[in-house]
């Protein structure tokens, strides 16, 4: 999941091809439907992202009562108005009065905490939680940004590698090769600090004991000469999450679905970020499925982006997205991180019944 920044941009208003009352705010890539005559192209204003979560004030005085997403009717979601898809909100609330708008785009002000707009938090099903203990050692993960609000992590042409995005949970493994240590955690939890205790019933640690997950990373230390190894995997399967690519993660005697992203490793005192495919021998583990290697092209990456899942190989469901990184990884001034980002599926962000557990 990506960051949550509430920030004033500048629009580039499009005519809403299937209504007259209608017009679509462009942000980055994203589009969000607004009333025709509000705004109009170079005009500023507050963009909300989707899973921020409103006060019942500024709900109300959006007019979005009982308009918004979740039991509470209070999460902003992707959908589609008259068949356009709508991504995030397009506003200039009574709070902004008074703001140099202008300045605040410069400066990338973020209006979150000031307009008491909070990220969405997912609820956690009991078979990815679990007691935590503090781990300080962990190697976590980064959010990944993505494309649609950032167009310009990438350029034309630049070398690049995009993999399948899946639909399941993160799983993060640090392993400490001094202490011959295995450090277990979600995303979620991985990114207060917290490592999972030890459990059998949960589902990041039966993905890692049924895939030998601790095994390979100590191994790869080892290749490595590394004092920390991370690996990131996506569990995955039905009772995971809602698409389960034909695997069944609900039964105690079968391990769930298990796909390495991302591999990190500490040496000589620096985290170093490593392509899972050519660190990991065949077969030591399976890697989320690799869709394209080649020369940066948004409008390929965002058709990539839409279709059937392979990681079945009977494309059982639609796709999630792709995750697209550098074929040499470096440093992102858009980001400032990690140059990756994601592009999702539209029919993925507005498919019915979704669940993002995390």
């Amino acid at each position: 999941m990506s960051t949550l920044r509430v920030t004033v941009e500048e629009l580039t208003v499009h005519d809403h091809p299937d209504a007259d009352a209608l017009e679509l705010a462009q942000v980055g890539l994203y589009r969000a439907v607004v009333a025709k005559g509000a705004y109009r192209t170079g005009d500023l204003a507050l963009y909300i992202p989707e899973q921020a979560v409103l006060p019942a004030a500024l709900i109300e005085e959006l007019g979005l009562t009982g308009r918004l997403a979740g039991s509470s009717k209070d999460r902003v979601k992707a959908v589609r108005l008259r068949g356009e898809l709508s991504q995030g909100l397009v506003c200039r609330p009574r709070a902004l009065a008074g703001v140099d708008l202008a300045l605040a785009a410069k400066e990338g002000t973020d209006f979150a905490e000031a307009l008491g707009i909070v990220k969405w938090s997912p609820p956690v099903p009991t078979t990815m939680d679990g007691d935590v203990e503090p781990a300080p050692d962990l190697l976590p993960w980064v959010d990944i940004e993505n494309l649609r609000r950032y167009p310009g992590i990438f350029e034309e042409g630049e070398p690049v590698v995009l993999t399948e995005k899946l639909h399941g949970t993160a799983c993060l493994l640090t392993y400490l090769a001094r202490e011959e240590r295995v450090l277990v955690s979600s995303k979620g939890v991985g990114a207060k600090g917290l490592a999972l205790k030890e459990d059998g019933r949960n589902v990041y640690w039966r993905a890692v004991r049924g895939h030998g997950v601790a095994e390979v990373a100590a191994r790869l230390a080892e290749r490595l000469g590394a004092s920390r190894v991370g690996v990131f995997g996506e569990v995955y399967g039905a009772g995971v999450q809602d698409l389960g690519y034909g695997v069944q993660a609900a039964t105690a005697d079968v391990p769930p679905g298990y796909a390495v992203f991302d591999v990190s490793a500490e040496i000589d005192g620096q985290v170093r970020w490593l392509d899972p495919r050519e660190v990991l021998r065949d077969g030591e583990l399976p890697l989320v499925p690799r869709l394209f290697e080649g020369p940066y092209a948004l409008d390929a990456v965002l058709e990539l982006a839409s279709g059937r899942e392979t990681v079945s190989g009977r494309g059982l469901h639609l796709r999630e997205g792709v995750v697209i990184r550098p074929a040499a990884e470096r440093y992102s001034p858009v980001t400032g991180g990690r140059a990756i980002a994601k592009a999702v599926s539209p029919a993925y962000l507005t498919r019915k019944g979704g669940t993002e557990y995390e």
